[in-house]
């Protein structure tokens, strides 16, 4: 069976939240609240299997020309079966249908996203990013997330 993703649902509020959540507990995620999900709830997508969601992501425009993948996280159990390759297939094509070149994550998984075609960047390289969401931070002065970019044709 795979998995088929779609734009995330009022429904798929509390699912949303208790998945970024289990991440956010480890601290490799920033934590989302419901409130923020149901006003961000059209930049997400989900996968969902055999009607359950498994995974989810997101897209925010941080520039004219460049766009960050958050939150990108599969359910324990569905890990390396394909999913996040799904998810990030989906919101990459989601920016070229925007028509935005660039597409920037930062991660732990770096290999996973070098598999989907991103390169390692210095995080410098974005200061969108840094004066959006890294200011407000509590490792913004000991960061250790990979910063990686895929510049689209």
């Amino acid at each position: 069976m795979t998995a088929m993703v779609r734009k995330a649902t009022p429904d798929d509020i509390d699912t949303l939240f208790e998945l970024i959540q289990h991440y956010a507990e480890q601290g490799i995620m920033l934590p989302r609240s419901r409130d923020i999900l149901k006003k961000q709830l059209e930049h997400f997508v989900v996968a969902e299997l055999g009607g359950q969601m498994v995974g989810c992501g997101s897209l925010c425009q941080l520039g004219s020309d460049l766009v960050e993948i958050r939150s990108l996280g599969i359910t324990p159990g569905h890990k390396g079966k394909g999913i996040g390759s799904l998810l990030v297939d989906e919101l990459v094509a989601e920016a070229k249908e925007r028509a935005i070149p660039k597409v920037m994550a930062l991660t732990y998984e770096a290999n996973f996203f070098q598999k989907n075609g991103f390169d390692i960047v210095q995080k410098e390289i974005f200061p969108e990013k840094v004066w959006t969401d890294c200011v407000h931070c509590k490792k913004r002065d000991c960061c250790d997330e990979i910063a990686v970019l895929k510049v689209l044709n």
